[in-house]
């Protein structure tokens, strides 16, 4: 489980090349949140996923505790994005075709920042990692309660991971529809509604640095180092839908067929330097680095990454031997989520 969640946490820092925060804040922002949208969206799929296994809900006082990962898989159409068109100002040159986080490991194009016509910066739009299968680990418990409903609920307490640190959290209820259709006993399959919400935190240390102390005019200070600059992240989650299963002896088929919704916020905290523009009495103006041009990370807009809402299906089976169960499930949208887990439960 540890494991997946520094998976997880690498999924927010995998981009260690963040030159491009070192043009207007505005702009640095934009393209970042283009860059990360899709393992952002991916990893929001995931907290819906791997909620139920089963229609039917425990008897009251019947519990169940489950660990499992969903993974969230990014389409092949978000491994690049347009530059061109994320809103960049004028004052970003060579816009064009570049690969998002999880497209291929090639540089993308190279870009520069310019200031009354005065280079500040230039950088390549960072690699890809090549990589489209974002896993999202969960551990959590289903106890049944009165009038045919069981109350699910999701924990993972904070810990650090990689000079960063993440936590889960998450509740859930499924409802049966079931117990109102008269001989419903006599029946192999089960019905029920489900509604559902997760909320990951993490945060997640950067490194944006002008370089070598000779690259910088004024000398380094505690007010203003660069050691300590971090990304909050909050991924939340809502699933609600209808779900089925048929019940046999040891094999139980589910599926469930719902709306799901995903939002991902990052903001900054900590100094980073970006370059200026010195304009001397006399000469040509010039870039360097000085305090001036320390941005805060409150001065950085958030970013807010809105994941496509839409319908969710899904289909799976569940093994379940004496009181152990294994299942797996697949669920379509317009990002999968493939899903596997190991359970003891207890009617």
């Amino acid at each position: 489980m540890i494991s997946l969640f520094l998976f997880s946490l690498e999924s927010f820092s995998q981009f260690s090349n963040i030159d491009f925060l070192k043009s207007a804040p505005a702009d640095g922002v934009k393209y970042m949140q283009a860059y990360i949208s899709p393992w952002a969206n991916a990893f929001g799929s995931g907290l819906s996923g791997g909620w139920y296994n089963t229609a039917k809900p425990h008897k009251f006082g019947g519990f169940d505790i489950t660990i499992g990962a969903s993974v969230g898989i990014v389409p092949t159409s978000a491994q690049t994005f347009d530059a061109s068109k994320i809103g960049l100002s004028s004052s970003i040159t060579g816009a064009g075709i570049s690969p998002t986080v999880a497209g291929p490991k090639t540089d993308g194009t190279l870009m520069s920042y310019r200031v009354n016509g005065v280079t500040l910066a230039s950088f390549n739009a960072p690699q890809g990692v090549n990589w489209r299968y974002i896993p999202v680990p969960t551990a959590q418990v289903g106890v049944g309660l009165p009038f045919g409903t069981e109350l699910k609920v999701r924990f993972f307490p904070k810990i650090n991971i990689k000079d960063g640190d993440v936590s889960l959290w998450g509740v859930g209820l499924v409802h049966s529809i079931m117990q109102y259709l008269p001989g419903n006993k006599l029946l192999p399959f089960d019905v029920s509604l489900f509604g559902g919400y997760t909320k990951l935190q993490a945060n997640v240390p950067l490194s944006l640095d002008p370089g070598t102390p000779q690259n910088y005019t004024t000398p380094y200070s505690a007010a203003t180092s660069f050691n300590n600059q971090n990304m909050k992240v909050v991924v939340q989650a809502f699933n609600v839908s209808a779900i089925a299963s048929l019940n046999l002896p040891v094999i139980t088929f589910y599926g469930g067929l719902g709306y799901c919704k995903s939002q991902t916020t990052m903001d900054f905290t900590g100094n980073f330097p970006t370059p200026v523009l010195v304009t001397p009495t006399s000469g040509v103006p010039y870039a360097e680095y000085n305090n001036t041009g320390i941005k805060k990370g409150s001065d950085f807009p958030n970013i807010d990454i809105k994941n496509f809402s839409g319908l969710r299906a899904n289909i799976g089976l569940r093994l379940k031997l004496a009181v152990v169960t294994i299942h797996v499930d697949y669920t379509k949208a317009q990002y999968n989520v493939l899903t596997t887990g190991l359970g003891l439960s207890f009617r």
